[in-house]
Order: structure tokens, then C-alpha cells, then sequence
């Protein structure tokens, strides 16, 4: 229930906006996350995802070593509005009332256009000038690679299968970079033909999105929806490497185990997929791009470092990521309160 810092409803009758933002941990800095616009069930099950997206950006952000807490929003979309940017411009109202605490990006169902739209209400925004999914993309092919790599022990991933499901930006861009380095590709789609265009363009086949958990294949990369991972489903996988772009990409924690059980390697979503925000990162602090690659490249090393260290510890790379992260928000609250106490005696 008290699990956020901050939650915040979101509601104009004039634009029809309907909208959640949820500040989850702010210790490291400003909750910096996506605002994501999709259809949901009830108003609690929208709720519910932004609350769990939000985490999963603490963890991101932390593991990846930056100065930013976890936070997301998401807008409930109830069908086609008469005027999107106004739309955008009051959600940017309501980002405005954090007082800096949120920074808003890209996600699911939301364009660069709109995050200008967003920002045009006086709020810092990411994302409003580029897109990062091309740099999400990189950093989940190091971390496929790594993982690779790492359970067969050899150098690169050539001819190793990997299916990708979901053929937008990242997927697309994944696809096309997994390709070049020798990977065979299979793509699923809820969109046949945009699946059966990048299967073209990379030399791979296709899959019905029905069949894409079921297919045989080295890695399974989940870069659409989120929770295609859960106890129903795990029975019927047939990969041998779980890593993709999507966020929260299990059910529940105990997917984890249960993958583990059957021999499968996951590569914790919040892990696989943090170059977009070492982008944007990158963006706000002036990095060149020789320096973003490098970075985003990192997360190749931070993955096979997982691994190794869950393979020698007998527990799942979720588990020790977690524990990562959570040491690395310890020792920035102890800084906080040694610099509160200092400053007191001062």
C-alpha cells in the first residue's frame, strides 16, 4: 500500500485525461521514468502497473550507476482524443506539481512529440529531442551476447537463434543489430506484416505471436508487452535465455526461480534494457557519443558479471541484481543522513 513515495491521480474533464504518476525512490535523485499511454482494465490494474513499473526504475537506474531514483506515469487511453497535444500539455500540469521529483520520458504508446508537448508545460522532460530506443536496442544485444557467451562459453553469437517479440523501435533496431553480428532472428508481432517486413530486411522467419513463448530458439527477447513470463506460461518455453526490452518482463519474482528450475538463464529486464536511460543521461551531461557506446556497451560486462556471480552462488541473477541495487540505495542513504548530521553540528 506505502510502498511509493509519492502517487499521484491525474484528472481533467476538458481533455479527458486520465493518468497516474508514481514516484517510487527518489534517494538517488530525480524519479526519471516513461509515460506510458495503453488501455487498462480498471483504474487499480493502471494503478497497480505504474506503482511496479516505478520500482523497476529504481532498480534500473541504480544498477546502471546513475543519478536518478525510479518513478513512471502512465495515461489511460480511453480511445482517440480531439486534440493529443492539449492532452499532453495538462499531463505536463500535473508533472509540473512534483516539483522536479519526476522527469518524464518515452514509453509504450507515447512519441518524442509528446514529450515536447509535456514539456511545453515548464516541466524538464527527457526524450522530447531524441529517441532513445536505438540505444535500449544496443544495450539489450550486449546483454544478449554476454549471456550467450557466457553459458556456452565461446566468443560472439553466431548462429545462435534468437526470437524477438515485437517488431516496434527497439525490437526493430535489436533484430537488425543481432543480425550483423551472425545471429539467426525470428520475429512475432501482433502486426504480421510489420513482423514478416523485418524478418525480410534481416535475412529471418517469422512466427505467429500466438506461438513466439513456444517456438525452440537460443534466447527468447521479449520487447513488447510486459508479463509474458508467469507460472502458466514457463511450462511451455522453449529457450534456453530469457532477455529483451521489456520491462517487468515477469509475473511475479518467483518466475525467476521457477525459470531456474528449468535450466533457463533470465537476464533481469531492468538490467538488459537500461541504455535508453544511460542516454539520456548522456544527453543531459554532455557525453559524446564514443562515450554513451561505451557505456551502453557496459551492459554486456554487467550481465555476464550477474551470471557468473549467480552461477557461483547458486541463485538467480534477479536475485543478485536486486541485492545490488539495494545495497548501492544503502550506502546513498547513509550518505544522506552523515551529510544531515554533519550539517547539524555545523
Amino acid at each position: 500500500m506505502w510502498a511509493s513515495e509519492q502517487l499521484v491521480l491525474c484528472a481533467d474533464e476538458q481533455t479527458g485525461l486520465r493518468a497516474v504518476i508514481a514516484i517510487d525512490d527518489t534517494t538517488l535523485g530525480p524519479g526519471l521514468g516513461g509515460v506510458r499511454r495503453a488501455v487498462y482494465a480498471s483504474d487499480a490494474s493502471a494503478i497497480s502497473e505504474c506503482r511496479r513499473l516505478a520500482a523497476g526504475m529504481t532498480l534500473k537506474n541504480a544498477v546502471a550507476g546513475l543519478p536518478y531514483g525510479g518513478a513512471k506515469s502512465v495515461i489511460l487511453d480511453a480511445g482517440p482524443v480531439p486534440d493529443r497535444d492539449a492532452l499532453m500539455r495538462r499531463f505536463g500540469t500535473f508533472v509540473a506539481r512534483t516539483g522536479g521529483a519526476y522527469v518524464p520520458g518515452v514509453d509504450m504508446g507515447t512519441t518524442t512529440g509528446d514529450l515536447g508537448a509535456i514539456r511545453s508545460a515548464g516541466v524538464a522532460v527527457s526524450c522530447a529531442d531524441e529517441d532513445p530506443s536505438p540505444w535500449t536496442a544496443l544495450g539489450v544485444a550486449a546483454a544478449i551476447v554476454a549471456a550467450v557467451e557466457q553459458l556456452d562459453r565461446r566468443d560472439g553469437i553466431d548462429g545462435a537463434t534468437v526470437l524477438v517479440q515485437g517488431a516496434g523501435h527497439v525490437g526493430d533496431a535489436l533484430a537488425r543489430d543481432l543480425a550483423a553480428r551472425g545471429a539467426r532472428l525470428l520475429i512475432a508481432d501482433v502486426d504480421a506484416g510489420r513482423a514478416e517486413a523485418l524478418a525480410s530486411a534481416v535475412g529471418g522467419g517469422t512466427v505467429a505471436d500466438s506461438r513466439a513463448l513456444t517456438t525452440p530458439c537460443d534466447v527468447l527477447a521479449p520487447c513488447a508487452i510486459a508479463r509474458v513470463v508467469s507460472e502458466r506460461t514457463i511450462d511451455g518455453l522453449a529457450c534456453r535465455i530469457v532477455a529483451g526490452a521489456a520491462n517487468d518482463t515477469l509475473a511475479t519474482r518467483a518466475d525467476a526461480e521457477r525459470l531456474a528450475r528449468r535450466g533457463i538463464a533470465y537476464v533481469p529486464d531492468f538490467v538488459a534494457n537500461a541504455g535508453g536511460v544511460v542516454q539520456i543521461h548522456a544527453s543531459e551531461s554532455g557525453h559524446d557519443e564514443a562515450r554513451l557506446r561505451a557505456d551502453v556497451l557496459a551492459i554486456g560486462a554487467r550481465v555476464r558479471g550477474l551470471l557468473e556471480e549467480a552461477a557461483r552462488a547458486g541463485e538467480t541473477a534477479l536475485t543478485i541484481a536486486e541485492r545490488h541495487a539495494a545495497r548501492i540505495l544503502r550506502a546513498a542513504r547513509a550518505d544522506r543522513q552523515a551529510d544531515g548530521a554533519g550539517q547539524a553540528v555545523a
